[in-house]
């Protein structure tokens, strides 16, 4: 198998998560859901694509311009994911009404804590 063949499979394989990321950003029903979809689907697919186009360009300026592109994502993609997540469960934004449980409200000290409860319900307690 050609070194080209696999390039333009992994950039195909890394479109289509990347598809079904930008999908999950539009269908799924919460910030929390759509940050998992955006960090996981886009940050898998891109880094396919990137790691195809280093297959096309070997080890010439474009080739390493994308695996330090590949780092760069793979370094800062989950951190922004829990950045933002963090963030808007300090803000109060609801989990959706099926989400199972908020283990980070759990990590907080609530006893009772489910889908219903949010941030506003502990601030309240901490004071």
């Amino acid at each position: 198998m050609s070194s080209e063949l696999i390039a333009k499979v992994l950039i195909l394989v890394g479109v289509l998560f990347d598809l079904f990321g930008a999908i999950g950003l539009v269908r799924l029903p919460d910030v929390y859901n759509r940050v998992q979809a955006a960090t996981k689907c886009v940050t898998l697919g891109t880094c396919s694509i990137l790691f195809g186009v280093f297959l096309m360009l070997g080890f010439a300026g474009g080739g390493l311009k994308a695996l330090l592109c590949i780092a760069f994502v793979v370094l800062t993609a989950p951190v922004s994911a829990h950045v933002i997540a963090k963030g808007a469960h300090a803000a109060g934004v609801r989990l959706w009404e099926g989400s199972v449980t908020d283990q980070y409200l759990e990590e907080k000290g609530s006893e009772t804590a489910d889908a219903s409860d949010g941030p506003a319900e502990w601030a309240e307690d901490t004071k």
